[in-house]
């Protein structure tokens, strides 16, 4: 590979002390390069001068400063950022960071950091970053090929117990309910520099083996409740990267389940909410297939209500039937009280199949299945969940403008506005923009102008 100068071209001292740290030749530190390299499929071919040029200050293009920390992490039996090696200029960050399914924990642990990193220091080149297509389904084939990894304890570092585990999981729990309450906008920084300023070093830690595993389940949840905060605060692209390092940290804990649901629940939603029906459809079917035989019904229930999505949007009516009636079926079976239920799953109750079949039959143009639907959701997702509840009343708005009964669908979804405008959530404010473009042929009609005139300004 090519290389390019630093800034200056000012000697690396960083990645000077990392080498004498790891009593590594500059020879030894090719070699170990080149071998990272080669288990990603790269041709590297560099030798001690290549060292000697990265010590002057020449930085290697593309992904080879992560396999350069990655090679020196593993001499150094911890974690190394491309940080540490003096090499993370920002633009390498926004550019790549957290759209690789890395094939070893360290390696894993290295790409979450770096994420976290980014995100509290170069928010606003993450933010804007747009969603890399192929990186929707090519980390499912990763996760599905990927045997378990053999072990995930460490021995350098602070050491981590089960206390610490336990904090991170009534974190997550804490913001979850925040969340719910008031929306991503007011929550998600203080997600993200938690993640940054405390989890990073838990995962640098010194962990037992079972410890571990539980550490990489806790850090998995929490990555992906970051990523359906990025959702909702408009940053798509940002959410992808999180999903994509959930599903690597799931692996990490051995919990094929979780991995299922971060596919089927996370990034399926993902491709929904940008348009692509053949990859909603693929990424549920996923979940299915890598986490056969190990999920509960109601965790069954979810992935099909995610496939169902998919075949509604490419218009397969018959398909999204068929897949609805298992999702029904498998929710049927499912323990009413959720006593063998995990907590990620317990959510996911007729409620919220309701809120899922609606999409469904809206987006199939079946009006009345859509506000029957609709309606079922309603009557069964609590007070609470305010943001939930303003989607399902926008979903039973869309319905009445599909049977044109436009009046009632201006006050539905003037209640609509009502609830989301407690909260601040962007997948809120584009429910209601969808809502309005349905309403456009009917422009003319006073109730529908009064609805623009209310969204306009409580948009102001």
């Amino acid at each position: 590979m090519a290389a390019r100068p630093l800034v200056a071209r000012q000697p690396n001292e960083r990645l000077q002390t990392l080498i004498q740290e790891a009593a590594c030749s500059n020879a030894g530190l090719a070699r170990r390069v080149n071998m990272v390299g080669a288990e990603r499929g790269l041709d590297l071919r560099y030798d001690k001068t290549s060292v000697a040029r990265w010590l002057r200050g020449q930085q290697p293009r593309g992904r080879a400063p992560g396999i350069i920390a990655e090679a020196l992490g593993r001499k150094l039996g911890r974690t190394v950022t491309i940080d540490e090696i003096g090499m993370a200029n920002g633009k390498n960050l926004a550019s790549g960071v957290g759209l690789q399914y890395a094939p070893t924990v360290l390696g894993a642990i290295e790409q979450v950091c770096e994420l976290w990193r980014s995100d509290v220091g170069r928010r606003d080149l993450l933010s804007g970053s747009a969603v890399a297509a192929s990186a929707l389904v090519e980390p499912s084939r990763d996760w599905l090929i990927s045997g378990a990894d053999p072990q995930v304890a460490r021995s350098a570092g602070s050491r981590v117990g089960p206390a610490d585990v336990e904090a991170v999981r009534a974190m997550t729990a804490a913001l979850v309910d925040l969340d719910h309450r008031f929306g991503s906008g007011h929550v998600r920084p203080v997600l993200v520099h938690y993640l940054n300023s405390v989890v990073s070093g838990l995962l640098s830690g010194s962990y037992r083996e079972a410890v571990g595993r539980e550490l990489f389940a806790a850090v998995a949840r929490l990555t992906e409740l970051g990523g359906y905060m990025a959702v909702d605060t408009g940053q798509p692209g940002l959410a992808q990267r999180y999903y994509i390092q959930a599903l690597r940290l799931a692996q990490a804990a051995g919990d094929r389940a979780y991995g299922g649901y971060v596919l089927a629940a996370s990034m399926s939603h993902l491709a929904a909410q940008l348009g692509n029906p053949r990859e909603i459809a693929q990424l549920a079917r996923a979940a299915q297939e890598g986490a056969r035989g190990q999920v509960t019904p109601r965790a069954q229930a979810m992935f099909y209500a995610a496939e169902a999505r998919g075949h509604a949007l490419m218009g397969d009516a018959r398909t999204c039937d068929a897949v609805a009636g298992r999702a029904v079926a498998a929710l049927e079976q499912a323990d009413p009280k959720g006593g063998d239920d995990p907590a990620w799953i317990a959510h996911f109750d007729t409620g919220y199949l309701a809120d899922e079949l609606a999409h469904c039959h809206r987006d199939l143009g079946q009006a009345d299945a859509a506000a029957r639907r609709a309606k079922e959701a309603l009557a069964e997702l609590p007070e609470t969940r305010a943001r939930r509840r303003g989607i399902a009343l926008v979903l039973l708005a869309s319905a009445q403008v599909q049977q044109r009964d436009v009046e009632r669908a201006c006050r539905t979804g003037t209640r609509a506005m009502e609830l989301l405008g407690t909260v601040r959530s962007s997948r809120g404010a584009e429910y209601l923009d969808d809502l309005q473009q349905r309403l456009v042929p009917y422009g003319q009609e006073p109730a529908v102008r009064e609805f623009g005139e209310r969204l306009e300004l409580q948009a102001a």
